[in-house]
């Protein structure tokens, strides 16, 4: 017995029949496996058949099932359970039926996608890829984060899974605040730190509460982050690019912006590289509290300073003039999405209400389970394997680009996971270099690249600047894309 189409089927069903005996009897055939399932299995196993059979478009809108009687002798199973999934399938939309016409597949549903796409940044495995934002994921720590995630399963108590603190976990951002206070400087008080799926939300969070008091503008550095013109868009605030100076952001332009938020890199400012100066900083806290504004400080990769002890954070210096923002995407993995954000105590309840409303929390088995690996000091560990093969790799993109490069100036090494290099001008005109690096199978940005206003700094005319990121390429993969690009120009 086959299904079948044709002009006995009921108003709205498929004009002229929507398909023949042989894709009815090509779709009868995935109910096959389900009437051979085990007993208890057999009617759900059924029913997902049939499902999948509409869905897939192998049992087309307007197609007529067999009766439940011939349909249970075909498969050789009872008619009430034939009965039960036609009735089931019919509640839910994918069949309709009507006394004394039959049953028919519904024409609400239509076929499902055949694959889910995967639009997750890949880069070919034939390039050599230079774009800056990636660690090394090769160095995630899998045993001792499997351990962690053992030792939380055995030990968190039921109540912890249900819905979380809104902040997050007390355990995780009491740890958050020592490992913070430790390592970085920053004023962390556990009730005014927040535990965020990464810096892009908490971006989003302290925007979002800005702009609900009356925000309308954030200045950004200039060059800086591509993704700060979205992100504030999304939140109803415009951008205004900043410039910058050997010392840092630039403070007469940023008075006379207007701004009350502005977004900063002080540590290691990306993607210059450069330091903010001792003096620049307290400028930058002077700002703040002339104009009644707010500094966000991006600490996005603070952690790593190879030749002395990393620049504290300028939040430790003013706690209610900076909101301090950080995340394990660089010292981790980006894909565990999760990070933290400092906000000054007038801001906080706004802010723990945003999110709140946002995701309802972070979800509490991940944070447990971070928790446990600072307090165990595996996240130390992690740091200090990760600063010893960064720097190995930093100091071999030196010495590629010396062996190859003749003449070319390297800064912005002494912390971070890129490198600003600035190529002599017989390499020129920098469209050319980097037109011609691309059709050799290299991936890399110039610093114009993440210029906001256009400018980016000045330079000479055929000079060439490019942005390196090294931290997720081996020494072997540096030194052969370096020479590469040498080949290439």
């Amino acid at each position: 017995m086959t299904p079948s189409t044709g002009p006995g089927g009921p108003p709205g069903g498929a004009p002229g029949g929507a398909s023949g005996s042989a894709a009815g009897s090509a779709a009868w055939e995935l109910l096959l496996p389900a009437a051979s399932a085990p007993a208890r299995a057999r009617g759900r196993a059924l029913q997902e058949a049939l499902r999948d059979a509409v869905r897939s478009g192998r049992l087309p809108p307007g197609t007529r099932l067999p009766s439940s009687r011939n349909l249970a002798a075909d498969l050789k199973v009872s008619r009430g359970l034939v009965t039960e999934a036609y009735e089931q399938l019919t509640a839910e939309g994918y069949l309709r039926s009507g006394r004394g016409a039959g049953t028919w597949v519904g024409d609400a549903v239509r076929a499902a996608r055949p694959r889910a796409r995967d639009l997750a940044p890949r880069s070919p495995a034939d390039r050599v890829d230079f774009v800056p934002g990636t660690p090394d994921l090769s160095l995630f720590p899998r045993s001792a984060w499997a351990a962690a995630q053992r030792g939380v399963l055995t030990e968190l108590p039921h109540e912890s899974l249900g819905y979380p603190d809104p902040r997050g976990l007390p355990r995780l951002r009491t740890a958050l605040a020592e490992l913070l206070a430790r390592r970085r400087g920053v004023v962390a008080d556990p009730e005014r730190i927040m535990v965020v799926s990464g810096v892009a939300q908490a971006t989003s969070l302290l925007a979002g509460v800005l702009h609900a008091r009356g925000t309308r503008t954030a200045g950004v550095e200039d060059p800086g982050s591509p993704q700060h013109h979205a992100l504030y868009a999304a939140a109803g605030l415009d951008t205004v690019a900043l410039p910058l100076d050997d010392e840092g952001l630039a403070t007469g332009p940023l008075y006379a912006s207007g701004v009350r938020l502005v977004v900063t890199t002080p540590a290691h400012q990306f993607p210059t590289g450069i330091a903010y100066s001792a003096r620049r900083r307290a400028e930058l806290l002077g700002w703040a509290r002339s104009v009644d504004g707010l500094v966000l400080e991006d600490d996005y990769d603070g952690d790593f300073r190879y030749d002395r002890a990393p620049v504290g954070a300028l939040q430790g210096l003013d706690p209610e003039r900076v909101a301090y923002t950080g995340s394990v995407s660089k010292s981790l993995a980006p894909g565990l999405r999760l990070g933290w954000l400092l906000v000054p105590d007038w801001l906080a309840d706004d802010v723990v209400e945003r999110k709140r409303t946002t995701d309802l929390g972070h979800p509490a088995l991940d944070q447990a389970l971070f928790a446990r690996f600072v307090e165990r000091g595996d996240y130390d560990r992690q740091l200090r394997a990760c600063q010893r093969a960064y720097r190995e790799r930093r100091d071999a993109l030196v010495a590629a680009l010396a062996e190859h490069f003749p003449g070319a100036r390297v800064t912005g090494i002494a912390a971070g996971l890129h490198a600003i290099a600035t190529l002599p001008g017989r390499h020129g005109p920098e469209e050319s270099f980097l037109a011609r690096v691309r059709e050799a199978g290299v991936a890399v940005r110039s610093l114009a690249a993440y210029g906001h206003g256009g400018s980016a700094g000045t330079r000479a005319a055929q000079e060439v600047r490019l942005v390196l990121g090294y931290a997720h390429l081996s020494p072997g993969r540096i030194r052969a894309g370096v020479a590469r690009m040498a080949r290439a120009v």
